[in-house]
């Protein structure tokens, strides 16, 4: 994979990296193809997700553990500190939103996905680490590493598309795969 910012050309352990988030979302967006916006925002399922809304959260949860890798744990909320109100913000990012088109949460999907590889390219080291921000489900005194964050990424990415299968195959039939 190349980074185009400044043509250096990324190998071995970052180039599996971000061949495997991108094969990833990949799968993630080709199950928004041919739908509307309305289409996009459905709960086709007994759950509370949709397309749109899942793209939103993985395109947030992608950029906060990006910036955790640069400015730790500053870039995060403090999970254990947040209000109803603080939730009830957050549950909108798996929602579609009046206004909010499916081209433009792909569009921002997309700008997230570029920053993160020129990232990924440009990183220093990737035991670079630091200590996790503060939430129930977070060890105390826990780290985690760059290559751990993008690790997450990519798992948190995979689990969604996932999701978002069986959301549009509900939705109309259509699969990613098969």
């Amino acid at each position: 994979m190349t980074d185009t910012t400044n043509t250096t050309t990324v190998t071995d352990e970052r180039a599996d990296l971000l061949e495997t988030l991108a094969k990833h979302r990949h799968f993630l967006r080709f199950t928004t193809r041919d739908l509307t916006d309305e289409q996009a925002g459905v709960r086709s399922t007994a759950s509370a997700l949709c397309l749109g809304g899942l793209i939103k959260h993985v395109t947030s949860v992608e950029q906060k553990w990006a910036d955790f890798i640069v400015d730790g744990p500053a870039a995060m909320p403090d999970f254990s500190t947040m209000t109803e109100a603080d939730f009830a913000k957050r549950a909108d990012e798996f929602k579609m939103l009046p206004g909010e088109t499916l081209a433009g949460v792909l569009a921002e999907y997309e700008e997230v996905a570029r920053r993160t590889d020129e990232l990924v390219a440009k990183l220093p080291d990737l035991n670079a680490s630091h200590p996790l921000p503060r939430a129930p489900w977070f060890d105390g005194d826990a780290r985690w590493s760059a290559r751990r964050v993008l690790l997450h990424i990519i798992a948190e990415t995979a689990q969604h598309a996932g999701h978002a299968d069986i959301i549009r195959e509900s939705l109309d039939g259509a699969k990613t795969m098969g």
